[in-house]
């Protein structure tokens, strides 16, 4: 090995909480560096030589060791931690899984792509040894009843810049803090949905339950490595805060749905044979809306379904179930959506390089601007497995997106503010959107992060 080689590969720290570098693996192909640089839009992240300390720009998205063929790039596994977990008796484990889980953790076992899996996943978490079972759906609604009520405040009553862009892909949310701080004010306050699931698992479900906040653990299973290291910002930890303990995190762990199948296979659970199981009942099940989170567009299309039935107190129309502006695979896509007279002018990127080119043109005139870092949305994050060690591919990534849509379809509930457990939820607890209790628990603030500034 010589010094040469080393600028051709993406820096990874030491203590980088999602992802981690093996240099002996590494084989100086600079696929990692291509996808970093040029997708992703992250400059500066590389070593002159061997082991250099350097300044890591990092956003977490993984999505360089998703383009690794050598696997010199991993995620940090966590299922060590969540396995210890598991087996204290004195703890109570609660899993909630994101949307895009159920897509694809059948690509690990299978040999078609997308399967939608729900109910083997969910029988597959419990034979883990899991407490409880909630879906992150929940937390979607719960996302899109906050950030859309937001919208409409920045809209109507001028209480924010416009446009306001999704906060949900933390990916995204490092990428604004740390190359355009400037656009923070922009970002809508509302926490991802994993980050309101945790907090009101400890404060309203350990109520309801009869558990202890602190003896609950929350494990998320999610497509992405950079919720590993969204769980783990100092400012979330608000139902600690709230309840007198600063010191407990509203979420534990992050696995992805690689480690989940890697844990099934040393579990020896056979997962084509496994029956199909259902959520725990209490933040249990979501909207049609809350499926189609892991979609690029996805967000943009559930919350202009929720924004429309809060303007007109009407249901949406049938357009707004099938935006077809806003979806498929364009790294960049814009429309116009007239909701009872008002012109909301909307664009859903895929890809920080994209979204960069896109915030160095004249964004004025946009309302409502969705981003996710991973090609496609979430279906494709770097913690998603590959079929056959084979990197996902666009027909992959449609298949997957056809099974969330496909689910959409099939639900009865659609519109995340028809969701009668996130409508208890705030009747026994919340109060209502954007309340004093809902900006605690399910909102959050941004830190720049660029060179040289002073509020680090």
């Amino acid at each position: 090995m010589n010094g040469e080689r080393y600028d051709r590969y993406v820096a990874v720290s030491g203590d980088n909480p999602a992802i981690v570098k093996d240099l002996d693996l590494c084989v100086a192909c600079g696929h990692c560096l291509a996808v970093c640089q040029e997708q992703i839009g992250v400059s500066g992240n590389t070593w002159d030589v061997p082991g250099a300390e350097a300044e890591v720009n990092c956003i977490g998205c993984g999505q360089c060791s998703a383009a690794c063929p050598e696997q010199a790039i991993t995620l940090r596994s966590e299922i060590d931690m969540v396995r210890q977990a598991v087996n204290d008796p004195s703890k109570i484990v609660v899993f909630s899984t994101s949307p895009s889980v159920r897509v694809g953790i059948g690509d690990a076992f299978t040999d078609v792509a997308g399967t939608y899996s729900e109910g083997k996943m969910v029988s597959a978490i419990r034979a883990l040894g899991a407490d409880y079972v909630l879906d992150v759906t929940f937390a979607a609604d719960l996302t899109i009843i906050e950030e859309g009520c937001e919208l409409l405040s920045r809209l109507l009553a001028g209480s924010g810049p416009l446009p306001q862009f999704t906060s949900c892909c933390p990916a995204w949310v490092r990428y604004v803090e740390e190359y355009y701080p400037q656009y923070i004010p922009n970002l809508s306050s509302a926490k991802s949905p994993i980050g309101m699931q945790g907090a009101t698992i400890k404060t309203y479900f350990a109520a309801k339950m009869g558990l202890s906040p602190l003896d609950i653990v929350t494990v998320n299973v999610t497509p992405c490595t950079a919720k590993k290291a969204e769980i783990r910002r100092p400012e979330l930890n608000d139902a600690g805060e709230l309840l007198g303990r600063p010191d407990m995190r509203d979420n534990d762990h992050v696995i992805t749905t690689k480690e989940l199948a890697q844990w099934m296979e040393e579990e020896g659970i056979e997962f084509a044979s496994l029956p199909d199981g259902s959520f725990d009942s209490m933040l249990g099940k979501g909207s049609g809306a809350g499926v189609i989170f892991g979609n690029t567009g996805g967000v943009m299309e559930a919350a202009l379904r929720m924004a429309y039935g809060s303007l007109t107190g009407r249901k949406p129309p049938e357009a707004l179930f099938d935006l077809e502006p806003v979806r498929g695979m364009r790294g960049v896509k814009e429309a116009t959506v007239d909701i009872d007279g008002t012109a909301v002018r909307i664009a859903v990127i895929y890809g920080t390089a994209n979204a960069a080119e896109f915030l160095d043109g004249d964004i004025s005139g946009y309302h409502f601007i969705e981003v996710m870092t991973c090609p496609g949305g979430c279906i494709s994050g770097a913690g998603q497995p590959q079929m056959h060690r084979i990197p996902v591919t666009d027909d992959i990534r449609l298949s997957r997106m056809k099974s969330m849509y496909e689910e959409d379809e099939s639900m009865t509930l659609r519109n995340s503010v028809d969701n009668p457990e996130v409508n208890r939820v705030y009747t026994e607890f919340y109060g209502r959107p954007l309340s004093e209790m809902a900006e605690k628990l399910l909102h959050t603030e941004y830190t720049d992060r660029k060179a040289g500034s002073t509020e680090r």
